[in-house]
């Protein structure tokens, strides 16, 4: 039997107990819509990721609505010998991207949301790679687990962590405050798709539908137009193999190399 609304362990809550005073005192917050996040039971969150920080916001956000949250992150996050060890504690799925590892943080977040649990997924995959920050297109992996457990699914946008944190940047410029937005939309309708749960186009189509969503969430809190065709990110360079080494010169062949050969 799925639990209703599962309590945050230790961990969690010492993250907690330090970071929501600190966002607090450092940073401005326009929330919208958290009547949207579901009160009980498990739940799929899907948002964008544009800055180191946006994690941060998101997570401020999911708990102000009465939710604990689980993050599926790359896995080089838990490798920091403390945090990557407070970050497990947590609850935090490690996502090694690019292998079959992969495979497991995905049935992690799918027995999870089956079992009450929030996941968030930030469906590009990675940071965006689009110029002026919006969303690329999506990976499949939060449409698989949707159509899969029927939980359900809740796009979020946000914007203003990349005045904190710029994009891939480190160095926080939290003066003057900034303004944090975050906002929920309701629910999205699947049921077209209720019948094809193992269908691999059923999970691209439901993808664009996450990210058009996201999208058009996201135009709202920013006051713009998204572009016409979403960015694609060039395919990662594969270096080139190593030459053969030469092969080693044959015997030469007189009376006395074979002599020599033992023939």
């Amino acid at each position: 039997m799925a639990r209703r609304n599962p309590r945050p362990g230790f961990a969690f809550n010492f993250i907690a107990a330090i970071a929501r005073p600190l966002l607090v005192i450092l940073c401005k917050r326009d929330w919208r819509g958290k009547e949207n996040l579901p009160k009980t039971g498990g739940a799929l969150i899907v948002a964008n990721h544009y800055s180191f920080f946006d994690p941060i916001s998101l997570g401020h956000y999911v708990v102000g609505g009465g939710r604990t949250p689980r993050f599926t992150a790359k896995a080089g996050v838990f490798k920091h010998p403390l945090l990557g060890r407070l970050f497990k504690a947590a609850g935090q799925i490690p996502v090694q991207r690019g292998t079959r590892e992969a495979v497991k943080a995905l049935l992690t977040a799918q027995e999870a949301v089956k079992s009450g649990e929030t996941v968030i997924f930030y469906p590009e995959g990675t940071m965006t790679k689009d110029p002026e920050l919006w969303p690329m297109a999506g990976r499949t992996g939060a449409a698989r687990i949707a159509l899969r457990t029927g939980v359900p699914v809740i796009p979020i946008a946000q914007w203003g962590a990349q005045e904190v944190f710029a994009p891939y940047s480190t160095k926080p410029k939290f003066f003057p405050r900034k303004t944090l937005k975050v906002v929920a939309g309701p629910a999205l309708d699947l049921s077209p798709w209720a019948d094809r749960t193992r269908d691999r186009s059923a999970e691209q189509e439901v993808t664009d539908l996450i990210m058009a969503e996201i999208t058009k969430l996201l135009e709202g809190l920013r006051g713009e137009k998204a572009p016409e065709v979403r960015f694609v990110p060039p395919p990662k360079a594969v270096a080139p193999a190593a030459p053969a080494a030469p092969a080693a010169p044959a015997a030469p062949s007189t009376p006395t190399a074979k002599a020599e050969a033992g023939e």
